[in-house]
């Protein structure tokens, strides 16, 4: 075990700032479960994009397939709190941490069915077959990216601590964060419009991004990290130098 050295001060401030907004924001006795929040969102949204489309009266195609898409999301993602819960969410939360939570962030992600379903936007581009057949494979690709590489870090740190560089995480650092960036990109691609992706920018760049490395910043005690840090990518594989 190595002494890890300090996180990038950007980082650091964006995590104290990230954990005090959906933690502790307005004080107060702390009885809510970050993870019921999360679920609340994630498991309500087949409900609520089913909603929309009957107050838009909208049951297209590009409709439906939305709603099996992020609706399978929300499902899987309760499925995968069941079975193998991720011990960040287990945190308590005040009331004002549960509300900005998903005001910054949660929420958010149901901006992209009512843009959709309410097709409030023009112009949009039209969503041929060749959109939507690449949305579901990016989809279905993140989607498994996700649930697997967590499933396998829960259930190898069950067993052993330290550095986790086989399976998912032998060429990337952070395949369940890519996964999830996956996911939501296919619900971009849907939208068809700027918004959408301001949104994944605001997430990605305020919350995944000093999240992933933070998380390298505390890994880097671990014996072997320089190593695996060096043929790794963050999110993507890191080519080799042909030189």
């Amino acid at each position: 075990m190595n002494q890890a050295p300090p996180p990038p001060a950007w980082a650091a401030a964006l995590g104290r700032l990230s954990n005090y907004l959906s933690q502790d924001f307005l004080g107060g006795p702390r009885r809510l479960r970050l993870a019921w929040v999360i679920n609340a969102q994630k498991g309500g949204t087949l409900v609520f994009v089913g909603a929309l489309m009957v107050a838009y009266d909208n049951t297209s195609t590009e409709a439906w397939i939305y709603l099996a898409l992020h609706g399978s999301y929300g499902i899987a993602w309760i499925l995968k709190d069941l079975c193998f819960p991720d011990p960040r969410w287990r945190v308590r939360v005040t009331l004002g941490g549960a509300f900005m939570s998903f005001a910054l962030v949660l929420g958010l992600y149901w901006v992209f069915p009512v843009l959709i379903i309410s097709d409030a936007l023009q112009p949009r581009s039209v969503a041929g077959p060749a959109l939507l057949g690449s949305a579901i494979a990016i989809h279905t690709l993140g989607l498994f990216l996700m649930v697997g590489a967590d499933a396998q870090r829960h259930f190898t740190l069950k067993n052993r601590t330290g550095l986790i560089t086989d399976g998912f995480f032998r060429y990337v650092r952070r395949p369940n964060y890519l996964g999830e960036m996956m996911v939501y990109a296919a619900y971009a691609l849907m939208v068809r419009h700027w918004v959408a992706w301001a949104i994944l920018a605001w997430v990605w760049g305020m919350i995944f991004l000093p999240n992933m490395v933070l998380t390298d910043a505390s890994l880097a005690r671990h014996d072997g990290w320089s190593a695996y840090k060096a043929r790794t990518g963050l999110l993507l594989p890191r080519l080799k130098n042909r030189s």
